[in-house]
């Protein structure tokens, strides 16, 4: 018998870890390969606004640097600091919204890799975000961003699927858009999960609204904080030896900020 819940995936943090958490390393290696070829500075201490259950700060911090991060659920920040305490880490992410936030001590880098800045639903608090980080970061470094745009020409991707495996643990995720207000640059994703274990089946359903951005749109944001340029656009390959043309057709695309 399968037993549904209508509910948010970031209530779930064991499942969206498990689901989100797969290609790691070939985020942390593209990360590092920024740094070295980016910044102005050396990179030692990183920051992630919106870090969820901190996926990706806890093998950073395996890798020798100093993390923290932002979230505005309880439950992501609790099962982040779980684990960076468990492997012998500062519990260092705290309850706090990205788009309003304070550093003690600036770092050298920030990283938002999976489109999580989008939930911002406005330009305003869009703006806020980036002044935020721009604030939290020493001269010369750098915040790396993953957003998916909204194609102005071609196809644009419409849905997608993918299964994770750890253990007797088994999550397959569909996501696909149930509504796109270009008007009032809203897009609204539907998300099944369908979790699996020896004895059991759980069926979480959620809805979540992102706010769509073109290309122009993004560089007129990025325009309004003058302290942050772009200093190379990448995809979702994660292949730092190849940039990416901004176009009417782009669609993943990876931004490596830097701050002046």
């Amino acid at each position: 018998m399968t037993d549904v819940i209508e509910g948010s995936l970031y209530d779930y943090p064991k499942y969206y870890d498990l689901l989100f958490g797969f290609d790691w390393k070939a985020e942390c290696d593209f990360l590092e390969s920024c740094f070295d070829r980016y910044a102005k500075c050396q990179v030692k201490r990183l920051f992630e606004p919106a870090c969820g259950t901190g996926r990706l700060m806890i093998k950073l911090a395996q890798r020798g640097y100093e993390v923290a991060g932002n979230d505005l659920n309880p439950h992501a920040v609790e099962y982040c600091n779980d684990r960076l305490v468990r492997f012998g880490f500062p519990a260092s992410a705290v309850v706090e919204d990205m788009s309003d936030f304070s550093v003690k001590r600036k770092f050298h880098a920030a990283f938002n890799m999976i489109n999580s800045f989008r939930h911002l639903e406005t330009e305003r608090k869009a703006t806020d975000h980036f002044q935020c980080v721009a604030n939290a970061l020493v001269k010369g470094g750098l915040y790396i961003l993953g957003v998916h745009l909204i194609p102005a020409a071609g196809n644009r991707m419409e849905q997608e699927s993918w299964v994770a495996r750890r253990g007797n643990l088994q999550v397959n995720s569909h996501m696909w858009c149930k509504e796109l207000d270009l008007k009032g640059r809203n897009e609204k994703l539907g998300m099944t999960l369908d979790v699996y274990t020896p004895t059991s089946h759980r069926q979480i359903r959620d809805e979540m609204n992102y706010r769509t951005y073109t290309a122009k749109q993004m560089q007129k944001l990025f325009s309004r904080v003058p302290e942050i340029e772009v200093a190379a656009v990448h995809d979702f390959s994660y292949d730092v030896s190849e940039t990416t043309e901004l176009n009417e057709t782009s669609e993943d695309i990876v931004y490596i900020l830097r701050k002046r």
